[in-house]
């Protein structure tokens, strides 16, 4: 399914394979011989995505640009099932595995591996022939790779980077944190509401 939004119609190549129940949606550019299957969703929420060549975004994968943070995946990378990408740059020869979380900001160099169920944090850049094991978690620049059980270490520098601060632009220590960031966030998502099909 193709949406056009805020005027944006995606654009896909024309040798590139599109699922019938995939969603793509707005200022999207998807390159040659990409194949993207069945449940998964590319959406440019104000800012642009591109998918170079032979790009594969497995089922129920998430792709999702801000127009703070836009995508660009490089060529011949692998997003695997229910993986979620967003606002991040993603090199050449790159696998993301089943489960991974890559958040805005983020940058992944060529030939880089975050696998099954791993996390790369905001605004954090992942050196070119990086492995993030399973499960743990990717922060900040410079690079720390954190086993999951490692929570002091890694809210230590996760903390720093500001999640609600960089992504939605509210202060952490507001009182009314989830007001203000739902509130705000649900206005731009609304714009969905004049979506047509392309």
């Amino acid at each position: 399914m193709l949406y056009e939004h805020l005027g944006a119609r995606p654009r896909i190549h024309e040798t590139a394979v599109i699922a019938p129940t995939a969603v793509i949606s707005g200022d999207v550019e998807i390159g040659a011989d990409c194949q993207v299957l069945h449940g998964a969703v590319i959406t440019a929420e104000g800012g642009p995505i591109t998918l170079g060549e032979n790009v594969i975004v497995m089922e129920n994968a998430i792709v999702r640009a801000s127009s703070a943070n836009p995508v660009h995946v490089g060529d011949h990378v692998l997003i695997g099932p229910g993986a979620s990408v967003s606002g991040a740059v993603i090199g050449n020869e790159v696998f993301l595995a089943t489960g991974t979380r890559v958040f805005n900001g983020a940058k992944i160099g060529d030939r880089a591996e975050v696998r099954i169920n791993a996390v790369v944090h905001l605004r954090t850049t992942v050196p070119e022939d990086t492995v993030v094991p399973i499960g743990w978690v990717a922060v900040g620049e410079p690079l720390l790779v954190l086993s999951p059980d490692k929570h002091e270490e890694i809210w230590a520098a996760q903390r720093e980077l500001d999640f609600p601060g960089y992504v939605f632009g509210v202060d952490r220590d507001t009182p009314d944190l989830m007001v203000q960031l739902t509130e705000r966030y649900g206005r731009s998502l609304a714009r969905h509401a004049d979506d047509r099909p392309a």
